[in-house]
């Protein structure tokens, strides 16, 4: 299965060659924010996405996300030889939903709207809105892991391909959830971080780091095994859970080592053949000490560390999905797009932007409730 177009709203802005620029940058996508704290009388340092987008398609910031990233998606692959096949499935990886509208909902409109009003908060409603727009008849389904809900959905866009279910799969990833009721208990979770600018606050594999900014983003991806200049191949997958807590990871990381297993098994790679680990890179301390041991026992350190967060803020569901993105760019481009150094770090850990070297890419993804996954990442 290979990436023939790309597509990306994020904190940058509306459009993948914007997110690929700030990326270069080494710059945060985040800015002060005000009416955030339990009071929502303080700023917060989060990645939101500006508005923009076809407001003939929806009058929800969400909505618009969620189209514009499709579309840009299919332009991207349609230039770059991709013909839809006789069956196009659609996967959207989604946790929360419109939060925003749904929030305004009960808050502003107290649960009464018209029903016109009332059908966008639906999940079900852009994926229809899309599927009209370019006639595509295929599979049609939600994917919800937590915050490895991207990695999720591709691993399952390669099942259905596999079994003969679609032609191409069209997979979208949106979390518009940097809401300052949102964001006020994940830094109470302690895993969050609001009052620091992101590059000094979040610093995975660096000394100093006190957790992640939260960001925006919805991301598309076509994938298909039929196109002229595909950007990447999806090798292989997997995906399992920890089963020891609600939030925190099982420190044992048997799971985690167990998912990495299982998918360079799937991909039909060694650990040895992976040059590029594409972190979770939340920053916070526990995903550190897992990561730490995942490179160190499987892959003996070798491969290049890079992590995302500190640039794009962690989009909750919509994460791996920035971060494969940029690793798919990256092949395509000669570049890995990785976050500048600020502190004592891994002395595999990349310091900005550096020159690709070809290879296969690890990209793991952790979400709450123990979910783990990898997808591994190769030249077409």
């Amino acid at each position: 299965m290979t990436i023939a177009g790309i597509g990306a709203v994020t904190g940058y802005g509306w459009g993948r060659e914007t997110l690929w620029q700030g990326l270069l940058s080494g710059a945060s996508a985040a800015s002060t924010q005000s009416g955030y704290g339990p009071g929502r009388d303080q700023d917060a340092w989060v990645s939101l996405i500006p508005d923009g987008g076809d407001t003939q398609v929806s009058a929800s910031r969400y909505g618009r996300a969620v189209h514009e990233a499709a579309r840009e998606a299919i332009t991207d692959a349609r230039d770059r030889g991709w013909r839809p096949g006789r069956t196009v499935g659609l996967l959207h990886a989604i946790v929360l939903g419109d939060v925003a509208n749904w929030r305004d909902f009960y808050l502003i409109d107290n649960g009464h709207r018209r029903s016109r009003d009332y059908l966008p908060l639906l999940p079900s409603t852009p994926m229809s809105v899309l599927l009209q727009e370019f006639g595509f008849h295929g599979p049609t389904m939600n994917v919800s892991a937590a915050c490895s809900s991207a990695n999720v959905a591709l691993i399952t866009a390669k099942l259905w391909l596999n079994a003969g279910m679609a032609d191409d799969v069209l997979c979208v990833a949106t979390d518009l959830s940097a809401t300052p009721d949102m964001v006020e208990h994940f830094v109470q979770l302690g895993a969050s971080v609001a009052d620091a600018e992101p590059l000094q606050a979040c610093r995975p594999f660096q000394a100093g780091s006190r957790g992640f900014g939260i960001g925006e983003a919805s991301v598309a991806f076509v994938l298909t095994r039929s196109a002229d200049r595909p950007y990447a191949a999806v090798l292989g997958g997997a995906m399992t859970n920890d089963a020891h807590h609600v939030i925190s990871v099982d420190p044992s990381h048997e799971q985690i080592l167990d998912c990495a297993r299982r998918a360079l098994a799937d991909a039909g790679v060694r650990a040895t053949d992976v040059t590029y680990f594409n972190a979770h890179g939340s920053g916070t301390r526990q995903c550190d000490v897992a990561e730490h041991h995942l490179l160190g026992h499987l892959f003996d350190d070798r491969p290049h560390i890079y992590a995302l967060k500190p640039l794009v803020g962690h989009c909750q569901g919509a994460s791996a999905a920035v971060e494969v993105a940029a690793a798919a760019l990256g092949y395509d481009r000669g570049i890995v797009p990785a976050a500048p150094i600020v502190a004592s770090a891994h002395p595999r850990l990349l310091d900005g932007a550096a020159p690709f070297e070809g290879g296969i890419t690890a990209k793991l993804s952790l979400g709450m409730g123990g979910n783990n996954s990898v997808v591994l990442l190769g030249a077409v």
